[in-house]
This record gives structure tokens, sequence and C-alpha cells, in this order.
């Protein structure tokens, strides 16, 4: 089976991605002293992007594209766009969780500091990877190479912070309308996530209408919806008058990582940054011509 290596911007950004990703978990297993989950879901982050990463390199050095039994014009940007987001939420998350209110330079400072570091690096060229892969004006290239493709990827990630602010503490058992927030952010999600394992499998055409319409159809839905929650979730957690707490506990400030207040606060910002995402999405679906692979 001959090895087809063709130097490339794209090719370099994958192996620098996945050289930083590497890094990363590497030093932070080997001297950062993770504590709790929050570390191991770091790890996982750099771990998952960088095997991944690997997996593309040499299914397209041995030339097996063919073979794999996915769509390869949408599964390496799929791939791309979700590791990009993966590191960058583990940027935020490890300095928040490893090095805030730590002072010194012990040798577990410095494998922390180099984490963050190179996780930083490896987010900026998985980003430069989206860039060199998403189509161009004119391009004929598979539907997670465009704009919603790729918009839908980040509603999927978006989703999956505010499930796990939502769940831990658990708050949307307040009463029926943060109930039917949550609702709403599993049925986006669900359907969202539908459509990319249906471009990522090459299942498009099995649908009995069409795929495009349907794509219309569901962004707008999802623009109502979470218009709805956005609406909803602050009047129900932070005023008083609906048994929410406006005001930020001082215990917030002595706290590892995110109180519960903070993640109520960051899950109203999710939403609204949800609902953006959704509303530049039906934008661009209305605007697009589909083009079937």
């Amino acid at each position: 089976m001959p090895v087809v290596l063709r130097s490339s911007p794209l090719l370099w950004a994958r192996v620098a991605a996945m050289v930083f990703a590497c890094v990363a978990f590497s030093v932070a297993l080997y001297g950062a002293s993770l504590t709790h989950g929050t570390g191991d879901w770091c790890v996982f982050c750099w771990s998952f992007s960088f095997v991944g990463t690997l997996l593309i390199i040499l299914v397209e050095m041995f030339g097996l594209q063919t073979r794999a039994p996915v769509s390869w014009k949408n599964f390496p940007i799929t791939f791309a766009c979700y590791a990009s987001l993966l590191c960058l939420s583990a940027s935020i998350i490890f300095p928040l969780y490893f090095l805030k209110g730590y002072a010194g330079r012990s040798e577990m400072i410095n494998c922390r500091i180099v984490s963050t570091v190179f996780s930083c690096l490896a987010t900026i060229a998985y980003l430069s990877e989206v860039s060199l892969s998403k189509a161009r004006p004119g391009e004929v290239a598979g539907y997670m190479a465009l704009a919603p493709g790729l918009l839908k990827v980040c509603e999927t990630f978006v989703a999956c912070i505010i499930f796990v602010f939502i769940s831990e503490p658990i708050s949307y058992n307040q009463n029926a309308a943060t109930k039917w927030c949550l609702a709403v952010y599993c049925i986006c999600f669900i359907l969202s996530a539908t459509v990319i394992v249906m471009c990522v499998g090459e299942c498009t055409g099995c649908l009995p209408f069409s795929f495009d319409r349907f794509l219309s159809t569901y962004a707008l839905l999802a623009v109502g919806l979470y218009l709805s929650a956005t609406i909803i979730w602050p009047i129900y957690k932070f005023d008083n008058k609906h048994g929410g707490q406006s005001h930020r506990p001082n215990s917030c400030g002595s706290s590892i990582g995110l109180c519960p207040w903070d993640k109520l606060l960051a899950i109203s910002v999710l939403s609204a940054l949800n609902f953006i995402l959704y509303l530049a999405d039906l934008i661009y679906s209305a605007r697009l011509v589909f083009v079937t692979v």
C-alpha cells in the first residue's frame, strides 16, 4: 500500500495541533497533580483531539478515505471544529481550576502553566485547520464545511456546556418554566446532532422530504425555542419576584472554579449565545443553495 504524504498548510496545521495537544496532556499527567474530575476532562479534551487528528493523518497518508465509513468531505472538518472547541474549553477551565489562587513556582505550577500554554496553541492550530478546510465561495464542498454546518457544531458544543452547568447542581427543577428551558436545550441539541450525524454518515438522501427545506424549518423552530429560553431562564433565576437571586453571594468569591450562582449566569449567557448561533444558522440556511454530497 503506497504511502502518500503531500506537504500542505493543512497538513502542517494538523501536525502542529496534534503535537501541541500531545504536549498538553503529557505534561499534565506528568506533574500537574490533577486532583478532581475537571482535570480528567481537560486531559480527555487533549488526548481525544490528539488521537482523532493522528487517525485522520494516517487515513490520508495511506489513501484510505474511500474505505472510511464516513463522508471524508465532512468528517475531518467536523472533527477539527469539535477539537478546537474542546481545547478552547480546556484552555479556560484548566487555569480556572488549577492556576487560580496558586502562587509560587513549584514544578507542579510550572507543569500546569505549560499545559495551559500548549492547550491555547492547540486551539489556535485547530482553528487554523478549520479556516483552511472550510468551503470557499463558489467551491463545491460537504455541508459541514459550509457556515451552517460549522454553526451546528458550535450549537451542539454550547448545549453540552449548558447540560454540564444545569445538572451540577441540578437547577432546572425549580418550576415548569425552567423545565421548559431544559426541554428547549435537549430538543435543539438532539436535532442538531442528528443533522451532523446524517451529514457525516452520508444519510441526507434517506429522508422522505427535502433536506435543505428541513434545515431551514428546523433553524426557524430553534430560533423561536431559544428565544423563549433566553428570556425565561434569567427571569426565574435572577428576579427576586420569581424566586431568583439577583446578587452574587459572597461565598462565590472564595470558591474554586464556578459557584452555583456563576453557573446560572453562565447558562443565561450561553443560551443567548446559542440563540445568536441559531439565528445566524437560519440566515445562512435561507440563503444557501444546498449541495448534496
